[in-house]
């Protein structure tokens, strides 16, 4: 298991004493429940309620204030008005107090002033050495020391159960809300925690000490926005590594990076594309309901990822199988047919079965519940598939076949424990438990199930990832001065970019010597960094058929320059042969504020123009990398070929894309955004040549 090298959280989530700061003696009361629900969890360890109005609190010892306790608490929860805790927080310093938990708001929240008051504070502790979660928070839990460092009303009936999931949240009612779901569905949590305004403790710090834990096999998060792009990279590599699955709600799907788009790369480089880029890149399923996050999180509660994404199916009805086949094609899994003799051998079982994948048993297994477990046990044997699901509706809710159909199942599936097995039913919550004891997983909607089953594929995919990534040192900085294409193309081509045989010419006799060197006809651009956009002053001459032509155009570029840029400094015109045929894309860098240079793919023309069919991913990165970016965009297959055309070089494309990637890295501190638009794919075997570049040094922030 791989650990951080930051400070632990241990005494947060596993604290040996508590105190709680304006303890109330009223139950129901924000003030009150911490205390109720750490009577009622049964925590054993030091519980110091501290209210100086009262000698007792709910029946415990109440004390005067923190200074009169026999020890100092592992946390104190501070349950004050927001107008006392800078001194609640200073006094918890005072005795030594390891973390606190400030349930308040009123801070940053609120505005200037609540900030100011939350800066203070966060000054006091770090001083002092306290760990402070919060302020504007609902707290933390661990149900298995029946520690409920919280006041969240959702525990008001019941207390959560320990189990093998974490969640991390920035907001405390969604955190409640996803763990009072989880707990509806059977799933324990063993360590909860909201972050809130997040003066200290933050969410990339409590999923990195998650991702560490042995007793947990799956991380829920839910997320508004990162202040610490770097350290929450590596919390989710950490998970990655140590097979922690992050199933994640990112909110918030602003475009911040659009409001500078100099380029097409930072007009489509919108915060959340760059979010999904990251989570393609660790592995994490970011789900687009709270539906879908409860049950990705509980496929993986189960702690098996299938290790292709093969899928067998088995069901009571051909409608289902159409059903769910249809689903897998949506979420990408294979309904592989079953092997011929395997085929054969299903069919000599049931004569009037499906057999091919799914197979269809149709009722008539009922009347044989040995079919069903043998038909089971034939799919898994010989099918060679890593996950089944089985559609059997009401059956496991009837009183005459539910016990037969519950011991065929079993059965069926006793010799392979190594198998994700997903069954469809609609059946009372006892009958549901029991299957979930045996070591099922149980929906209620097959098409949820294959998205579930899915994303579990995606995760296994991610957890087998191996390939190491050295990351640059810093390059010499290019300045902040605007480059024209010429400089970006020198600029680029010493990291090895392939560029077309160009040659610069300040006049018109130049450029003629120059177009006669490389053959015509040739493309005319002019040469300026104040020009970004040539096309749009009519900056590019495209066949040149001849020497006349060509000096006849130089001075055209000239003219319209003048006329369109006046003020603008030219430095001569490029004279570049035509290139090749092949497929446009685009290659591009974007530095976002938070995590740095991402690294945009995409197909050119109306491909990025309208459809936006780009796919980011953070710098740098490897070739295998480089090649699930390729293949994460809508577009793919016109890389493949279609229509009589050859495939492109897809393996050229991967390894310009590792070069772009090294060299953002390398200049994260001072490019803003590179554009290669656009980068020509060849055929196959003929390599990729970029045709534009664009770099635009760091603006101030």
């Amino acid at each position: 298991m791989n650990t951080p090298a930051s400070s632990s959280l241990d005494a947060l989530f596993r604290p040996r004493s508590v105190a709680i700061l304006g303890a109330s003696d009223d139950p129901t009361r924000i003030s009150g429940r911490p205390l109720r629900y750490l009577k009622e969890g049964g925590f054993s360890g030091g519980l110091y309620p501290v209210n100086p109005n009262r000698s007792t609190v709910q029946g415990i010892a109440a004390y005067a204030s923190l200074e009169e306790l026999p020890e100092a608490p592992d946390v104190a929860l501070l349950a004050v008005p927001a107008a006392l805790t800078e001194k609640a927080v200073a006094d918890c310093v005072e005795k030594g107090v390891k973390a606190a938990v400030i349930f308040s708001a009123g801070y940053a929240e609120s505005g200037d002033e609540g900030l100011a008051i939350q800066s203070r504070i966060s000054q006091t502790a770090r001083n002092g050495g306290l760990r402070l979660l919060g302020p504007n928070c609902l707290g933390v839990f661990n149900p298995n020391l029946g520690f409920f460092g919280t006041f969240t009303q959702s525990m008001d009936k019941e207390l959560p159960h320990g189990g093998p999931i974490g969640i991390a949240s920035q907001s405390g009612a969604y955190g409640s809300h996803i763990a009072y779901l989880a707990r509806r569905r059977g799933i324990g949590i063993n360590y909860w925690i909201t972050t809130g305004n997040e003066a200290d403790v933050d969410i990339s710090e409590s999923l990195e000490w998650m991702a560490c834990q042995d007793d947990i096999k799956v991380i829920m998060a839910y997320v508004e926005g990162v202040r610490d792009g770097e350290r929450f990279r590596n919390a989710l590599e950490l998970a990655r590594e140590n097979r922690k699955p992050i199933v994640m709600m990112k909110v918030g799907r602003s475009e911040i990076g659009a409001k500078a788009a100099s380029s097409h790369t930072a007009s489509l480089a919108g915060s959340d594309a760059i979010y999904d880029g990251l989570f393609a890149q660790y592995g994490v399923h970011r789900a687009q309901t709270t539906e879908e996050q409860i049950d990705v999180a509980y496929a993986c509660a189960r702690g098996i990822f299938p290790k292709d994404n093969k899928l067998g199916v088995v069901t009571l009805s051909g409608g289902a199988g159409v059903l769910i086949s249809d689903a897998a094609e949506l979420h990408g899994l294979d309904v592989a047919p079953m092997p011929g003799d395997a085929q054969a051998a299903l069919k000599e079982l049931l004569p009037y079965a499906t057999v091919v994948n799914p197979v269809d048993t149709t009722a008539q297994a009922l009347n044989d519940m040995n079919l069903i477990a043998r038909n089971i046990e034939m799919i898994l044997d010989k099918g060679g598939y890593d996950a089944l699901i089985g559609f059997f509706s009401t059956v496991p809710n009837t009183r005459t076949l539910s016990g037969p159909l519950r011991k065929a199942i079993e059965e069926g599936c006793a010799k392979y424990p190594d198998r994700l097995i997903a069954l469809e039913m609609i059946a009372e919550e006892a009958i549901v438990r029991d299957y979930e004891q045996a070591g099922f997983l149980v929906f209620e909607d097959a098409s949820r199930a294959v998205a579930a089953l899915a994303a579990l594929c995606r995760i296994s995919d991610s957890f087998n990832r191996r390939e190491a990534v050295a990351r640059p040192g810093k390059a010499p900085p290019i300045g902040k001065a605007a480059l024209s294409e010429r400089a970006a193309k020198e600029l680029l081509s010493t990291s090895g970019v392939p560029f077309l045989d160009e040659r610069m010419a300040t006049d018109a006799s130049q450029a003629g010597d120059a177009a006669d060197a490389i053959g015509y006809p040739v493309v005319l651009k002019i040469v300026s960094p104040d020009i970004e956009h040539k096309t749009e002053i009519g900056g590019v001459l495209v066949g040149v058929a001849d020497r006349a032509a060509v000096m006849s155009g130089f001075e055209t570029l000239l003219q319209r320059a003048a006329e369109h840029a006046p003020t603008a400094k030219i430095e001569g015109v490029l004279v570049a042969p035509m290139a090749g045929k092949g497929v446009e894309t685009i290659i591009g860098v974007s530095r976002d504020p938070v995590f740095g240079p991402a690294v945009m793919f995409g197909l050119g023309g109306v491909h990025v123009e309208v459809l936006k069919d780009v796919a980011f991913r953070l710098a740098p990165f490897g070739r295998d990398e480089a090649i699930r970016l390729i293949d994460g965009i809508r577009g793919r297959a016109l890389l493949s070929g279609v229509r009589g055309a050859p495939p492109s070089d897809v393996n050229a494309l991967a390894d310009l894309l590792v070069i772009i990637s090294q060299f953002a890295a390398a200049h994260a501190d001072d490019v803003d955004t590179i554009d290669l638009n656009p980068v020509i794919a060849m055929p196959e075997g003929q390599g990729v040549v970029a045709l534009d570049a664009l770099v635009a040094p760091r603006r101030e922030d």
